[in-house]
């Protein structure tokens, strides 16, 4: 896929032929100051020196070396990523774009952490379009980026602003004090085998989904799935992360690992009314009273979390919120999907366009 008028063939080089590939260096010698360090997993500190001042694209030396990045003006990096420089016939947004089209694990060199090195990048070869070519990709795929930035500052507002409404809903509640206990109901409830389960698993962001739709490959034996607990649509689940994202919400029927602890509601509960507010960050913060060892060591006593208190709404009123922040969740999910197409667009561009 080209551009009318254009018919010229691209020109096959190596990377070697159209730039040069510059090593970071420490900076604990630097002062403070205002000339970000990168390194490959991103922005570092901020030193008063700069290594370099330009047009630049990143390509990690080792960890991330996947995520190649542009940027323009004064920089310093550290020995973890490669900055390019001194450009010739090509324009750096366009070695940006040719950069983020290959597969960088292909030229991984270590067994360890994923490492590249400045030869074998140099040895890379690539197709080159003339330069009034590159020009007009890089309008059309610049314009893209600005609209699936633009999507994205609208996701992260809206995100933010349904924080705030969550927050002030549970802040504020003229209701019943009552404890987790009196509403929640632990259930041991174990897989009878009588029907074909999906296995669940918790997910930060997505609640309780089924595991194949998770980049993880976890066999489960017929025997052990036979241990798993019952998971209820309506379910609230505390699993090993729980400490930092909150409880899982249930949509869906399955089963799960015994090492997570079922919340079943009462009727007390309209369904759904604290799935935003136990992924909230008042109600992450009220578990560190539960939360016991150190670092992924850490585990929430569930005995003592049943005997923590909350205020709940009327039965009417928790219906209201439910419907309002299902509305919310909606155009957000909306939003989300409107991203994902742009950024879909994006990435047949750059592999139809780029030869």
């Amino acid at each position: 896929m080209r551009f009318p008028g254009f018919t010229e063939p691209w020109k096959k080089l190596k990377f070697k032929e159209i730039l040069k590939i510059g090593n970071g260096k420490d900076y604990k010698h630097l002062e403070k100051g205002d000339v970000p360090v990168f390194g490959s997993g991103g922005l570092m500190t901020r030193v008063n020196q700069a290594l370099f001042v330009g047009e630049t694209v990143f390509i990690g030396r080792k960890g991330s070396i996947d995520r190649p990045f542009y940027y323009n003006g004064a920089f310093w990096t550290v020995d973890t990523l490669f900055y390019t420089h001194s450009f010739s016939g090509v324009y750096p947004r366009f070695v940006l774009y040719l950069f983020q089209n290959i597969d960088w694990y292909k030229y991984n060199e270590a067994s360890g952490v994923p490492s590249l090195s400045k030869k074998t990048i140099e040895n890379i070869e690539c197709s080159i379009p003339s330069i009034h070519e590159q020009r007009k990709l890089i309008k059309l795929i610049s314009l893209i980026d600005e609209r699936i930035a633009t999507q994205r500052r609208l996701i992260e507002d809206l995100e933010k602003l349904k924080s705030s409404i969550v927050d002030r809903v549970f802040s504020d509640v003229s209701g019943e004090v009552v404890k987790y206990r009196d509403v929640l109901e632990v259930s041991n409830l174990r897989n009878d085998g009588k029907a074909d389960y999906s296995i669940l698993s918790a997910s930060q962001e997505f609640g309780m989904i089924e595991r194949e739709s998770l980049d993880i490959d976890i066999k489960a034996e017929a025997k052990s799935v036979k241990a798993y607990k019952r998971v209820h649509a309506g379910d609230y689940i505390l699993h090993l992360r729980s400490f930092q994202g909150g409880l899982a919400f249930a949509e869906v029927e399955g089963i799960c690992s015994p090492a997570y602890t079922i919340l079943r509601p009462n009727k007390r509960l309209e369904y759904g009314y604290l799935k935003e507010y136990f992924n909230s960050p008042k109600f992450i913060k009220s578990l560190v009273l539960v939360t016991y060892g150190i670092r992924d060591g850490r585990s929430i006593n569930v005995d003592e979390f049943l005997e923590m208190n909350i205020s709940i709404h009327s039965k009417n009123r928790q219906a209201e919120i439910v419907k309002n922040l299902s509305m919310f969740s909606f155009k957000l999910n909306v939003e989300a999907s409107i991203l994902n197409r742009y950024e879909q667009q994006r990435s047949y561009f750059l592999k139809e366009m780029f030869i």
